[in-house]
């Protein structure tokens, strides 16, 4: 039985609960790629049913190049990818036959060349209709007011990158927006604003939370950093001077180079960190509570020359610190402080009163003083099954060593089912949250990986089928169950 006596009390969990994390794109669903839609609903009604409190998804924002949320060209605006079609039917902005097109683009996996070709092309329709049909919508309007700090440089930035043939900011040879174009983008960022508040509302008449992400850096061709360069390390020319990354380690010899352009700290504290306050408030808006991505890089982070060939040749730097999260203030969110880390970064975490993270995949090669091995879960940490960047735990157990399994056999003992298995021992370790990969409920392998680190291609690709989702429904009695066992019910939600 569980250790749940000691609770760990902070604003994201005031109690002891557990959540499932999918990437909103990997729905099922009749579209090119899942959306708030009807499928959205479905898995919000398969958590209450199997007493789940939260759904955790990857960033929100627009992808460019590479497709991945985590380097959006937006921290503030939302992907129109997401959009639900059946809606924009219902308002009278695609017809049926067009919504039914889009539904061929892709089946069991996520085509990004299909969607760049097609359905931006369809929702370049939406948008030109939109903005003949809201013209004079009081609710748009008032969008547009309540949003005007994001959303006009946004909608300038898009106007911008598709006048100068999407390419990156410093290419760009037209430097005045086009006002046709930046309406279309208000337009699909109010549409989309409306439809993630009604899944939102429909989740917490489910008695279900959703769990956002917040990456720390910006991408070097977004909208930040072009309407705010000075908020940025940026020399005359308003290039990074030096990037993101982290030093050579065990995984890699050159160190991880990420190219993200690095934050002028004092020019932040300067204003009380106006902008990530704004930052973190409109995330809260849209979740009810948020993990803050590579939280290390608040307290020092790796700096690294913009023209280096790798990250070898970096330094560490001092990073805001307690300052930082005293200005956000006692807010519920989550820092995921996973790697290599100063000990100063678990001083701040505990200061700022932040749950940490464990995973329990990193857990097993050397059990002792792991803070991601079961025994040494404290109820201060979420423990996660993987994170978006794991294997599925059938793929990591199928390529484990000898060592790890004889460890994790030690640790809970004969198992049949290894995604069973790590399942129980989160949601049995004392950690506030636990949170298990909706590909890890499902005990699927390798081919459902959502992203590797420092692979450029294939990410971001997995999608549910029909028949997982079916799957689900009828493992749900199972996992309420489990989670009873291990006092991780969400009591209104199983009364559902």
């Amino acid at each position: 039985m569980t250790n749940a006596t000691h609770a760990f009390r902070c604003r994201a969990f005031p109690q002891r609960t557990a959540g499932v994390l999918l990437h909103i794109t990997a729905l099922t669903g009749n579209g090119p790629v899942g959306s708030t839609g009807i499928h959205a609903r479905q898995f919000i009604d398969f958590l209450s049913q199997a007493g789940f409190t939260w759904w955790q998804v990857c960033p929100l924002g627009p992808t460019g190049y590479g497709d991945s949320p985590y380097q959006a060209l937006s921290v503030f605006a939302g992907n129109p990818y997401l959009l639900d079609l059946a809606d924009l039917e219902n308002r009278g902005l695609l017809n049926a036959d067009e919504v039914k097109t889009a539904g061929r683009i892709a089946e069991e996996s996520t085509d990004y060349g299909r969607l760049w070709n097609e359905l931006r092309a369809l929702l370049k329709k939406v948008a030109q209709r939109g903005g003949v049909a809201l013209a004079k919508d009081h609710h748009f309007q008032t969008f547009k007011q309540q949003h005007a700090a994001w959303l006009l440089p946004w909608t300038r930035f898009s106007a911008l990158r598709e006048q100068n043939q999407f390419t990156a900011p410093t290419q760009w040879k037209i430097n005045k927006p086009d006002t046709t174009l930046a309406n279309e983008a208000a337009v699909l960022q109010f549409l989309f604003y409306e439809q993630w508040l009604e899944l939102k509302k429909y989740a917490h008449q489910k008695g279900v939370k959703l769990l956002g992400d917040e990456p720390i850096y910006v991408s070097a061709d977004g909208c930040d950093m072009w309407a705010h360069p000075e908020l940025f390390q940026l020399d005359r020319d308003q290039r990074p001077i030096a990037v993101a990354g982290v030093p050579p380690d065990y995984f890699s010899e050159d160190g991880q180079l990420w190219g993200n352009p690095l934050y002028d700290w004092n020019r932040h504290a300067q204003n009380n960190f106006s902008w990530w306050r704004s930052r973190v408030h409109h995330d809260l808006n849209l979740f009810d509570a948020v993990r803050i991505d590579h939280f290390r890089g608040i307290h020092d982070y790796w700096s690294v020359p913009a023209d280096a060939p790798n990250a070898r040749n970096g330094q560490w730097e001092q990073g805001p610190g307690i300052d930082f999260t005293q200005a956000l203030g006692d807010l519920p969110l989550v820092a995921e402080d996973l790697g290599l880390l100063s000990p100063g970064v678990d001083v701040l975490r505990q200061a700022a009163g932040l749950p940490g993270m464990s995973v329990l995949q990193f857990g097993f090669s050397n059990p002792e003083n792991n803070p991601h091995h079961p025994s040494q879960i404290t109820p201060d940490r979420v423990a996660y099954s993987g994170t978006h960047d794991n294997d599925t735990v059938a793929g990591w157990l199928a390529h484990a060593s000898e060592t790890e399994k004889e460890n994790l056999r030690r640790s809970i003992g004969e198992f049949t089912d290894g995604p069973i298995a790590i399942a129980r021992a989160a949601l049995e370790s004392p950690a506030v949250c636990a949170v298990i990969a909706a590909q890890d409920l499902l005990g699927l392998g390798s081919e459902a990986r959502f992203n590797t680190p420092g692979k450029a291609q294939g990410n971001w690709a997995w999608r549910m089928t029909d028949a997982q989702m079916q799957t689900l429904f009828a493992q749900a009695p199972m996992w309420r169950k489990m989670l009873v066992h291990s006092q991780r019910t969400n009591v209104s939600v199983v009364g559902t």
